[in-house]
């Protein structure tokens, strides 16, 4: 017989009560009303999706990533692993008692990596925190955007003013980024109107769709061709 989940913490939020349960030593979920947001032995994507968001910075000299929403942490440890000792990686997510999760009872499953000096946890809105960096440019682009947001890119997403993934949010992230950077996206399910966004935008597109059976969520991996816009957008 399956134990039952016990509630860790209970916090109120406007889209209803954040909740961390558990039942065994790693089995955990996150919830928020009736909806569950991710689960501890689930995360197949969100590994692949830090792999393949920082494949390509390996041999880089002092890469700088950018990471939107911790979660349980799991695509935070996978794009730690993909990186050099020199790396710095910025983590921009809104709730701070998600960080205080992964710092406390949620750290078994990542061996801390929030605590891994490479990691600066940032509680902020990472679409202000991108548009920050298209504005100021230079040294504080990132060779590496990944957005593991539990909303992901779908068929309602506006074209145009959705903060993360409109055309004008897709602008911003080209701006925010070094030359021949990568934004790395996950979402729930693939959404061709969004890959055609960020085609436009001249990223190279490739998708994945990790695991074998059932649900398959999406990971999407546009990565920006030699030649780079200077503009800055930042609307």
């Amino acid at each position: 017989m399956a134990q039952p989940w016990k509630t860790i913490e209970r916090i109120a939020t406007d889209e209803g009560a954040l909740e961390l349960r558990q039942r065994g030593e790693r089995d955990f979920i996150i919830t928020i009303g009736p909806q569950i947001l991710m689960n501890s032995l689930a995360n197949r994507s969100e590994v692949v999706l830090g792999q393949i968001g920082c494949s390509h910075l390996k041999e880089i000299e002092n890469p700088r990533v950018l990471v939107g929403g911790l979660g349980m942490g799991f695509t935070l440890k996978a794009t730690l692993d993909s990186l050099p000792a020199t790396a710095t990686v910025i983590v921009a997510e809104l709730n701070p008692t998600v960080h205080e999760w992964c710092r406390g009872p949620l750290a078994v499953l990542t061996d801390n990596a929030v605590k891994d000096p490479r990691v600066t946890v940032e509680i902020c809105d990472v679409a202000s925190r991108i548009r920050q960096t298209a504005l100021n440019g230079g040294e504080q682009r990132f060779d590496a955007i990944i957005l593991d947001l539990y909303r992901g890119p779908h068929a309602k997403t506006h074209h145009s003013d959705d903060p993360l993934y409109g055309s004008r949010a897709i602008e911003n992230m080209c701006a925010a980024l070094n030359p021949c950077g990568t934004v790395a996206v996950w979402g729930e399910n693939y959404d061709e109107s969004f890959e055609k966004r960020l085609r436009s935008a001249g990223f190279t597109v490739t998708i994945d769709r990790p695991g074998r059976g059932g649900l398959r969520h999406a990971v999407f991996l546009a990565q920006q061709k030699q030649s780079k816009k200077t503009g800055k957008h930042a609307s």
